[in-house]
């Protein structure tokens, strides 16, 4: 230790510094910075230290000093100048990814100025809803951008995008190192802009798609006639929502409907009220949703409160898919789990917990503050609902990867519609057989790829019963099967999760 003194001590050494540093090899000089630099860096701490072996135990003050005195080190040691703002947002960053919350996150100026754009109702974006868990995957794989659901109407979704894909790089930088609304904060911008995305599709399906930014408007509903049933899409849950949706009942009522499906596919949530309030719609009084916390005190039940403007003699069909998320899952599950509604479709999202956004000047972070439960207890975060009824669409077999591969990447769909906007039944069919004996690709699958591009290319159709075979399924139901016999033999969520925890433990015994 006598070593570290003498640089500070001229006076006892002979001759000049560098002949004295010559003395020592190199090795030696690094292991006495190393140790001079430890000594300082314990000098600057020993006081908070010393007050912390006074009798200050708690973890939460002795973690904050220490990360205050780092901070405040740092800036007055490292090499360079340090901005501090550069500091707080690593740490805070650091601070709630450590969570593994997907949507625990820190929102620098520029995403919080984007958070506030969307709930205003409209930004410059490509209209896709997306997420990323923060945590790794348990298989290993790269944590990659997923597609939750695409805005209809946007640019994302006129370019074929879906539910489940993977979005693996924006601009050519990859997406597994980026938090989500890192990403978010990528695919957004000045519309007019181009952003060019890479799309993985199941095991090997891969390619590019450039996608110029637009204003992106948050839709609400779309609704119309099938025969005798009422046919209600709700695309996200905004202020204007609920009245959308009761104009689309009125509708209803005056074309004597004699029930109704209730579409929340690919509806990826929005606000909470909105979901109460349409639940209301649906069933008059009784639980919507229950949130629970840490702290008692701000724990929450929501009740329908008003009258339903669907009589309950009228059979509700919902659909459901992996892209129904949120407020779309608290609609779903208030309706299961009151027995007025039957499932079809696919296990949902599973997106069940609440997030608040707190401000830190312009900055800010969001924060998951509690979980939603069902009106029987269940909670659905990172399990989703199953449908009561399972029907899932068609997919294309593994094997005819590298053709449709090829068949997408050549561009020839999107060119024929461009050609051919209003292509006829006709002519589509024509193409999908020449489509087929070059590819060799399932001629549903052509025909269903066809119809979905000139939907995207053109207005498309409030529904489309030719290729949506969940639609199809809702509407046989409400022709042909005894809806109240359904109904008798429906479980809540709760009920269903129960059963199924009784099953893992029995299998495990």
């Amino acid at each position: 230790m006598g070593n570290q003194n003498l640089p500070l001590e001229p006076a006892k050494s002979k001759g000049s510094p560098r002949e004295f540093l010559k003395k020592f090899p190199v090795p030696a000089l690094w292991v006495i910075s190393t140790v001079a630099f430890c000594l300082v860096f314990a000098i600057a701490f020993a006081p908070q230290a010393q007050a912390q072996a006074r009798g200050e135990r708690d973890p939460t003050v002795q973690y904050t000093t220490l990360i205050r005195n780092v901070f405040e080190f740092i800036q007055r040691n490292y090499v360079r100048e340090v901005d501090p703002n550069v500091l707080f947002e690593g740490a805070m960053s650091g601070m709630l990814n450590s969570l593994g919350d997907p949507y625990t996150v820190f929102l620098p100026e520029t995403e919080m100025s984007a958070l506030s754009h969307t709930t205003q109702g409209t930004f410059g974006g490509v209209g896709l809803f997306v997420s990323k868990p923060n945590a790794p995957r348990p298989d290993g794989r790269p944590n990659y951008l997923e597609v939750s659901a695409p805005i209809e109407g946007t640019p994302g979704w006129s370019a074929g995008i879906v539910s489940g894909d993977l979005i693996i790089q924006i601009d050519g930088e990859s997406t597994e190192r980026l938090t989500s609304d890192e990403a978010v904060s990528r695919l957004r911008g000045q519309p007019g802009t181009d952003v060019t995305i890479l799309i993985r599709r199941g095991e090997r399906l891969e390619f590019p798609v450039t996608l110029t930014r637009a204003v992106i408007e948050v839709p609400t509903v779309r609704y119309g006639m099938i025969g005798n049933i009422g046919y209600l899409r709700l695309l996200t849950f905004t202020p204007m929502t609920v009245d959308r949706a009761r104009d689309a009942i009125n509708h209803f009522q005056s074309n004597g409907y004699t029930g109704v499906i209730l579409d929340l596919r690919n509806n990826f949530g929005g606000l909470l009220n909105a979901a109460v309030d349409v639940s209301n719609l649906f069933f008059q009084g009784g639980l919507v949703v229950s949130t629970r916390s840490r702290i008692p005190a701000q724990n929450q039940a929501l009740y329908a409160r008003g009258r339903a403007a669907v009589s309950s003699d009228i059979p509700i069909i919902v659909l459901i898919n992996r892209g129904s998320a949120s407020a779309a899952e608290i609609v779903a599950g208030a309706l299961k789990d009151h027995r007025r509604a039957f499932l079809v479709g696919e296990r949902t999202f599973g997106k069940g917990s609440v997030q608040q956004v707190y401000p830190l000047g312009r900055a800010g972070f969001k924060m998951t503050t509690a979980l939603y439960y069902t009106p029987s207890g269940a909670s659905i975060d990172r399990v989703g609902i199953p449908p009561d009824r399972e029907v899932r669409l068609p997919d294309f077999p593994e094997a005819d990867t590298e053709m449709l591969n090829s068949l997408i990447n050549s561009g020839r769909i999107p060119d024929f519609i461009l050609t051919n906007p209003n292509a006829t039944l006709t002519e589509r069919e024509a193409f999908a057989q020449t489509l087929n004996s070059e590819y060799g690709l399932d001629i549903f699958l052509l025909r269903r790829l066809i119809r979905g591009e000139q939907n995207r290319r053109t207005m498309a159709p409030v529904y489309d019963l030719e290729y949506d075979v969940q639609l199809r399924e809702a509407v046989r139901i409400l022709q042909e099967e005894d809806f109240n016999v359904l109904m008798q033999n429906t479980r809540t969520l709760r009920d269903m999760q129960d059963e199924i925890r009784a099953e893992e433990l029995s299998l495990a015994s």
